[in-house]
């Protein structure tokens, strides 16, 4: 049984494959072909945090699976709060086969994943986010082909995003230039990275030059936004704007995995510019996220 709780958890190879079954999934779902191989198999999914696109890319993808879905949120639910996370995970691990959670302390759903009889699948927490990553690889591969040697500007926030770029970028073999403002660093040793594969860059423009993707997140993630103020002016120099596109490769695409913030984190001329992939990156979280679960339940299908 494998869980997936942060991008490292699966290997280069594993990710081979699932790039390439999200794209057949993908074909089969655009010719609205059924694919039901978790048919009788059912998805709880705990959230801690507000979603849109996490909720409905992993209820929607798992009904398009075949399968049935449990909601559960802090108000209906007892994760951590009258009832240990381990009682949890072990009663709501007996009833369904995978589990998806969506929190804050990366801790919690370790302690979840380490008394349950299922697989699960972290949907975001304050330090990782593989799932959007795996959409955000599969988007670029399927707009410029692989991502190995090539170059990912992230922009902004040192945060749960960028922590899981570096960790794909070690694994996959490209490079991350990283900027952010002073204070708002990337955790080196929480991202686990690599000597080689990133580079810090204190001005934006410089860590745009040459990208084959740009990327950036809002300034000011769930979960801080007494800090809001504060992050407006620190982040002011870093909104991703044409010039930062015009220094970055021609070819080069622009993600963001939203909600978007127009004309704070980026221009409204870049994110509904042409080289803005975002709504195809936002569909790709449901096709890649049906790869993943199809894989963690029934492993590599011929």
């Amino acid at each position: 049984m494998k869980h997936y709780l942060q991008f490292n958890d699966l290997s280069a190879d594993e990710y081979t494959y699932l790039f390439e079954r999200a794209a057949l999934i993908k074909k089969k779902f655009k010719a609205y072909e059924k694919h039901h191989p978790l048919v009788d198999r059912t998805l709880a999914m705990i959230f801690e945090k507000a979603s849109t696109r996490t909720r409905v890319s992993f209820e929607a993808g798992m009904y398009q699976l075949g399968g049935s879905v449990v909601h559960l949120t802090t108000g209906d639910s007892q994760l951590g709060r009258a009832e240990p996370i381990e009682d949890s995970a072990k009663v709501i691990s007996r009833m369904v086969d995978l589990v998806m959670i969506r929190t804050y302390e990366q801790s919690k759903i370790e302690s979840f994943a380490a008394n349950s009889r299922v697989p699960v699948i972290n949907g975001l927490t304050n330090e990782y986010h593989p799932c959007q990553i795996l959409a955000d690889i599969f988007t670029f591969i399927e707009h410029r082909g692989s991502i190995a040697g090539k170059t990912v500007a992230w922009v902004g926030d040192g945060n749960n995003m960028a922590n899981t770029w570096l960790q794909a970028a070690a694994l996959l073999g490209f490079k991350v230039h990283v900027s952010t403002p002073r204070g708002y660093e990337v955790d080196e040793k929480l991202a686990g990275a690599t000597a080689g594969s990133y580079q810090f860059f204190s001005d934006p423009l410089e860590a745009c030059k040459g990208a084959d993707l740009v990327t950036t997140d809002v300034w000011t993630s769930m979960g801080y936004e007494a800090e809001n103020e504060a992050r407006k002016k620190a982040f002011a120099d870093w909104r991703v704007d044409a010039e930062m596109m015009a220094v970055a490769r021609p070819d080069a695409l622009f993600m963001h995995c939203l909600p978007a913030h127009r004309g704070e984190e980026v221009e409204a001329d870049v994110i509904d510019g042409p080289q803005s992939v975002v709504w195809d990156e936002a569909e790709n979280r449901m096709h890649a996220q049906k790869a993943l679960m199809e894989y963690l339940l029934l492993g590599k299908v011929a």
